[in-house]
């Protein structure tokens, strides 16, 4: 038996059954606001509703998880705030929405002002990047919440796009003979980091260099690649029926857009430090089912369409392949075994 995400502390199975009961209660709140209606609710990559005037009006919301530990433990700050921002603006262009407005929250143990302005610097880097103004935010000090003699932190986000009724991408029109092209990651990006320090710091030292991956506190905070100014002009430029961001869960993501095969047998070479985490006996299987193993987004379109997506990736210098494809047979497919 490997080491699993479970023995990290997280059950996966655990957690999909309470964010489904937490769907059941906020779904009774979807018509209690005349001016908007809502179009498509829990379960997908954004909150959708109708605004007056026909716009549709897209919200998610977003935090960096334990990946704070490793920034606390390097004290190194000034590239969290990227990752705030991309694990935002990623999960709502997965269905057509343009980023168009960001606030921010940092919740800390103490009051640090060259600290703050790190994860700020961060954040309006990541803001920069995605072409979105950060309009507010709010920054609570929480001593008795958040614990412990040095500083200690939490971060997140939350963005609104904008979306018109015809440029809204949902799966549904994903079909077998599909293509799923892979926007290559930039390493870990912002999940899966309760297995990976069980797995790496049992071993090593942050501060640990090892061949091949480099300082290994320096790799767990490379900031997550942000895919929003190649996926929008894809939208605008080719036919696209599926986007998805690979993220917590992994490539299980993919049924979050339609309950139809989704065979991936073609990733990258995976990056050195999600090697050297399977190493220290993380099974491949839980591998696939916790880490993008060095694809962060897909995209699913029909096969005529590859060759101009890929070519917006690259003009974006963002390296894509063709990873898989859409079948009849129900479920999600690794290297021909299947992962959910």
């Amino acid at each position: 038996m490997g080491l699993t995400y479970k023995d990290a502390g997280v059950d996966i199975t655990k957690i999909k059954q309470s964010q489904a009961a937490i769907g059941r209660l906020i779904e009774s709140t979807h018509k209690l606001q005349k001016m908007a209606k809502i179009t498509h609710g829990f379960g997908h990559y954004a909150g959708i509703v109708e605004i007056p005037g026909g716009q549709l009006l897209a919200t998610h919301t977003d935090g960096v998880g334990t990946k704070v530990v490793i920034a606390n433990m390097m004290k190194k700050y000034n590239t969290i705030g990227i990752d705030c921002v991309a694990m935002n603006v990623n999960d709502i262009i997965c269905i057509g929405a343009t980023p168009v407005s960001f606030v921010d929250y940092i919740a800390a143990n103490k009051n640090d002002q060259i600290i703050f302005k790190k994860i700020v610097e961060g954040l309006v880097n990541g803001a920069k990047k995605s072409a979105l103004p950060i309009v507010g935010g709010e920054t609570a000090i929480m001593p008795d919440v958040l614990t412990g003699k040095g500083f200690s932190f939490d971060l997140a986000g939350m963005v609104v796009g904008l979306v018109s009724k015809k440029d809204i991408v949902l799966g549904n029109k994903i079909k077998p003979g599909d293509v799923i092209i892979g926007a290559n990651s930039s390493g870990i990006h912002s999940n899966g980091y309760s297995l990976a320090r069980k797995a790496l710091l049992s071993k090593y030292s942050v501060k640990d260099k090892v061949k091949g991956v480099g300082v290994i506190g320096d790799a767990l905070l490379t900031p997550t690649e942000i895919y929003v100014k190649p996926v929008l002009e894809s939208i605008q430029k080719c036919k696209i029926n599926g986007l998805a961001h690979i993220t917590g869960g992994a490539f299980t993501k993919l049924m979050r857009l339609k309950k139809t095969g989704y065979e991936v047998d073609s990733l990258p070479k995976i990056p050195p430090i999600m090697g050297l985490i399977e190493e220290q006996g993380v099974k491949p299987e839980e591998m696939y089912k916790t880490f993008n193993m060095g694809i962060g987004f897909c995209i699913i379109s029909p096969k005529d369409q590859v060759s101009r997506i890929r070519s917006i990736f690259k003009k974006h210098k963002i390296t894509t392949q063709e990873i898989g494809r859409i079948v009849s047979k129900k479920g999600v497919f690794v290297n021909s075994s299947k992962i959910t």
